[in-house]
């Protein structure tokens, strides 16, 4: 039996058929309440499934919060100094809140490519290539979903291993091949929040949270945001703002 191939071998680019229209691409102008996100989410993934809109990304920020994806541990939450969320999206616990740009990604995978694996690794590519625009590094592991950077800088694990921080997290859920939910990528967000929560169940203590801010780079959302999209279409494909 062949082995898969690795998420780095997979086509980056994971476009719509060539008559679909453009992405939506919106952005939120205030802090959203999860609550209000997860039922927008869900209404608009059903009305593309139903092929009656455009597929979406919608940025936004939420207030502090953590969510608990499908495969969460109870002991993972350390400090429920915020509101917690049951959600179903894959993942663990991870911490949302201002300064860290969340893109709830809704796609019609059957426009493009019925592969969630495929999909899962045009995800890091993209934000991989937002991060290149700040000159930042960041890197996929075959081992842990979302993007890292290395931090040299910082102690080494037990075995001598370079320090790695996240500054990405994926997480998503797909119904009838549309998919919501997204990423998140930490530009200013206080990282202190995130002490409440072992992120993504990642113990391992050479194992860190960052954000671009953290890596003195002090990037304006605006900034972010325009990265993200030029990007974004590198990979999916045209966008039209709403």
């Amino acid at each position: 039996m062949t082995a898969p191939l690795s998420r780095d071998a997979l086509p980056a680019q994971f476009l719509a058929d060539p008559d679909a229209p453009p992405v939506e691409w919106a952005i939120a102008d205030a802090l959203v309440p999860y609550e209000s996100a997860i039922v927008e989410m869900e209404s608009r993934a059903a009305a593309i499934a139903r092929g009656e809109t455009a597929e979406r990304v919608w940025l936004l920020e939420h207030p502090p919060l953590y969510t608990a994806g499908a495969s969460a541990k109870p002991g993972d939450l350390l400090d429920a100094r915020f509101p917690v969320f049951q959600t179903g999206r894959g993942g663990q616990y991870t911490y949302h809140g201002p300064g860290q740009r969340i893109a709830y990604v809704l796609l019609d995978l059957k426009r493009r490519k019925p592969d969630v694996r495929a999909y899962v690794a045009a995800l890091e590519s993209w934000i991989i290539a937002t991060l290149a625009a700040f000159n930042v590094t960041g890197e996929r592991r075959e081992d842990r979903v979302g993007v890292w950077v290395r931090r040299p800088d910082r102690p080494r694990g037990l075995a001598g291993q370079t320090a790695e921080d996240k500054i990405a997290a994926i997480g998503i859920r797909i119904r009838q091949w549309v998919t919501f939910h997204g990423i998140a990528i930490n530009v200013e967000p206080n990282l202190s929040h995130f002490s409440g929560i072992t992120p993504c169940g990642v113990r391992d203590a050479h194992f860190g949270v960052t954000s671009l801010a953290d890596l003195g780079l002090p990037v304006a959302m605006a900034d972010a945001d325009v990265a993200l999209r030029r990007a974004f279409e590198q990979i999916f494909g045209p966008t039209a703002s709403v």
